[in-house]
């Protein structure tokens, strides 16, 4: 049993030998494992709890007019 608990601790070690003699490794690793839980976990936090509505997209084409399009005089090539 003790083989399996094994690399746990020493990763709990290293991680405590990290903070007290090289801490900016230490909390770089920190960082970096909460980085991608707080991706997952805040969009619906803030949905759920603070009502954040999110903006409408941008539009990619400019809006046609309802209406039937004249031809167009004065600007031929010919």
């Amino acid at each position: 049993m003790a083989s399996i608990v094994s690399p746990f601790r020493r990763t709990y070690r290293y991680l405590q030998y990290l903070a007290h003699e090289q801490p900016v490794i230490f909390f770089s690793c920190a960082m970096g494992i909460t980085g991608p839980i707080l991706a997952l976990t805040v969009p619906s936090i803030r949905q759920k709890y603070f009502g954040h509505i999110p903006a409408e997209s941008v539009p990619t084409t400019y809006p046609l007019p309802k209406r039937s399009r004249g031809a167009v005089q004065g600007y031929e090539d010919e």
